[in-house]
C-alpha cells in the first residue's frame, strides 16, 4: 500500500484524465507552488501506474506571468519532453501573451492551444513516442 504525503496549502493537484495529466492553474501561483508542481509532474510522469501519453497546463484562470512563472513553465515542458511526453499550455489569456512577449520570454517546449479542448485534442494527433517511424524496418 502506498501512502502518498499530504498535499500542502499552496500545492496544485495533478489528476489524470485518462493518460493526460492535466494542470488547472488558478490565481497567483507562488514560487515555491510552482516549483513543487515542477517535481510534482516530472514525477507522475517517470513513475505512474501507466504512461502519460501528455501533459496540459491550463492558465485560464492566471491572469498574470512572471518571468519566474514563465522559466517553470518551460522547465516543466522540458523535463516532461525528456522523459518522452509533450506539454501542451492552454487557455492563455491576451495580457498574458503580451506580458511574455513583452519579458522576451520564448516558452521553448511548450505548444499552446486556446482552450483544454483543443490542447487535448493537440495531444490525440501527436505521433506517439513509443511507435517507431518505418515498423517495416528490422522486420
Amino acid at each position: 500500500m502506498t501512502v502518498l504525503p499530504a498535499a500542502s496549502a499552496d500545492s496544485v493537484p495533478v489528476p489524470a484524465l485518462g493518460d493526460v495529466l492535466l494542470v488547472s492553474l488558478q490565481g497567483e501561483l507562488h514560487d515555491g507552488a510552482a516549483e513543487r508542481l515542477q517535481h510534482d509532474i516530472a514525477h507522475r510522469i517517470a513513475s505512474g501506474p501507466v504512461p502519460v501519453g501528455g501533459v496540459v497546463i491550463d492558465i485560464s484562470g492566471v491572469e498574470i506571468v512572471d518571468s519566474f512563472l514563465g522559466r517553470v513553465l518551460a522547465e516543466i515542458a522540458a523535463s516532461a519532453g525528456l522523459l518522452a511526453t509533450r506539454t501542451v499550455l492552454a487557455g492563455m489569456r491576451p495580457a498574458v501573451a503580451i506580458t511574455l512577449v513583452e519579458l522576451g520570454l520564448t516558452l521553448p517546449g511548450l505548444v499552446t492551444a486556446l482552450d483544454v479542448e483543443r490542447a487535448l485534442s493537440l495531444l490525440d494527433r501527436a505521433p506517439s513516442a513509443a511507435s517507431p517511424a518505418h515498423p517495416e524496418e528490422g522486420a
